[in-house]
């Protein structure tokens, strides 16, 4: 019975020296939850919307800005797009989505020099593979066929 009690009490300790370090860490997820949903339905003007409220609140958000990124790749913009996934990248420099969309953003606009660097930055941060280097090589491979 005691060594349950020690156990209860370690289990509160830890995971309350963990949310004073982070006091909400599903926030990130459910605050992007509905983005995830119209970008999902291609709803990438609604999707746009919801991320630049969440961006002004929060600027240093790299998952919000990776999905600006790529919500507004899908629109078309993508001189706009380019700029969210640096920034994402400038606040996560090892943001697996951010290397592959933008590595995505750069095979669409024929640039697949830079879209390699991002899958060679993909490899040093996944030796093993990862879904992100797997769909990046997959979208380079592609733009070699078609030219």
């Amino acid at each position: 019975m005691r060594i349950l009690a020690a156990i209860a009490i370690l289990a509160v300790g830890i995971s309350t020296s963990h949310a004073v370090d982070d006091p909400d860490p599903l926030r990130a997820v459910t605050e992007l939850a509905p983005v995830r949903t119209k970008i999902e339905a291609k709803d990438y003007k609604g999707a746009i919307a919801l991320l630049a409220t969440i961006l002004k609140a929060d600027p240093k958000n790299a998952d919000a800005h990776n999905l600006m990124g790529y919500s507004l790749r899908k629109s078309g913009d993508f001189e706009q797009s380019l700029a969210h996934y640096q920034k994402a990248l400038a606040i996560d420099p090892k943001h697996k989505g951010a290397l592959e969309y933008l590595g995505e953003l750069y095979v669409q606009t024929d640039q697949l020099a830079k879209a390699r660097e991002m899958a060679a930055r993909l490899k040093a941060l996944c030796p093993k593979g990862c879904e992100e280097l797997t769909d990046l090589e997959k979208a380079i491979a592609g733009a070699g066929r078609a030219q």
